[in-house]
């Protein structure tokens, strides 16, 4: 085992960070996405330290396949776009890098300063930057050409012994980002961490942060847990920290008033996450039908509906402004919701035509019919 060391105030040598070899993390080089390394190599090359950073590393760690690299380097934004002709500056107060080959994004950010925080946007040093991470098993700093992680915080260890322990203070982290709550919460139950008794008091108390944040933001984290394939273990910590009634308010108060709703919802999401561990390519409108679905079921009865041949159509416009309403906050695609609210209402017996290009696979058109 290496160590990283830095001088205190009197000079003296301080150790910092340990620093895992290949023979200690045992990450295979192969894992990782071959255009990730040319990003990594390049900007080394070019005299910048870089390293991939976040979920990726914690992914390796413990032999899954990660599903994004992230990528942080010493070059500022500018640099990043004049080194990689296929890229593109995005955000205004976060300024990140997007480098493309073909569909595939890898983000590379800057290191980033905690004079302002953890939140700010000034461009700092490896040391500053990982007191900005929000958790110890997302703060691993890989770098593939000496196969070695850096580790600041203990994040290896938290992550062989299945905790999620903040980075930042706890008086202060949720404070300045309330979407850390349903991270740590996803964290929790995806990676089968435990969280301290203090960290989910914390949250409960914090929860009510929630509300201001912007519906983009809070439909991005939905469409997280919807795609994860863990979204019941999900949902179950959030409704247990009191986070779920900030992300579905609607949902949560149904089940509150009424566990038969409560076990149908639930059962739903058992069934949806066994669907996407399956077929990773499962389009969102199915997935959305899965928690639409028993609200739907409670709006008339739709047998005696069918049976007075009532319109499909106004059927279908006046459920689609209802279900609209139901999901709020979120905000997902307009042609996905629409699609989640016909398959629901075919499967009532309504007879809604599903167009034919809704339909990601011939294979999955075969499955709904």
């Amino acid at each position: 085992m290496l160590y990283r060391y830095s001088k205190d105030k009197k000079g003296q040598p301080v150790k910092t960070a340990v620093i895992y070899t290949k023979n200690e993390h045992k990450i295979p080089l192969d894992k990782i996405d071959p255009d990730c390394l040319r990003v990594v190599t390049h900007l080394k090359e070019c005299g910048f330290d870089t390293y991939i950073v976040g979920g990726a590393v914690r992914d390796l760690l413990v032999g899954k396949s990660p599903k994004d690299f992230d990528i942080v380097t010493s070059a500022t934004p500018s640099k990043i776009k004049k080194l990689f002709r296929n890229s593109r500056i995005i955000g205004k107060r976060f300024r990140l890098v997007h480098v493309f080959f073909g569909e595939k994004i890898f983000e590379v950010s800057t290191f980033r300063s905690t004079i302002d925080g953890s939140v700010g946007n000034s461009f700092g040093s490896i040391e500053e930057d990982v007191q900005r991470r929000d958790f110890t098993l997302n703060a691993l700093y890989y770098d593939p050409s000496k196969e070695q992680i850096i580790d600041y915080v203990g994040g290896v260890n938290d992550i062989k012994k299945h905790i999620v322990r903040p980075v930042i203070p706890l008086d202060r982290i949720f404070e300045e980002d309330p979407v850390r709550m349903l991270r740590a919460v996803k964290y929790s139950a995806t990676c089968r961490c435990k969280m301290s008794f203090f960290l989910k008091r914390k949250i409960r108390k914090s929860a009510h942060l929630l509300l201001p944040v912007s519906p983009s933001r809070l439909t991005e984290e939905m469409l997280k847990i919807l795609n994860s394939g863990h979204s019941l273990d999900i949902v179950s910590a959030c409704l247990k920290t009191d986070l779920y009634m900030y992300l579905q308010p609607n949902a949560t108060s149904m089940m509150y008033e009424s566990k038969e709703f409560e076990r149908s919802y639930m059962s739903h999401l058992a069934e949806m996450d066994e669907l996407v561990q399956k077929d990773k390519t499962v389009r969102l409108g199915q997935k959305l039908a899965f928690i639409v679905s028993d609200f739907i079921n409670t709006l008339t009865d739709w047998k005696k509906e069918i049976s007075s041949k009532s319109a499909a159509g106004e059927l279908y416009l006046k459920t689609w402004s209802q279900v609209r309403n139901f999901v709020l906050p979120i905000n997902p695609q307009r042609t996905e919701l629409e699609y989640a609210i016909r398959l629901t209402l075919k499967n009532l017996g309504v007879g809604i035509k599903i167009p034919k290009n809704a339909f990601v696979k011939r294979t999955a058109a075969k499955k709904e019919n």
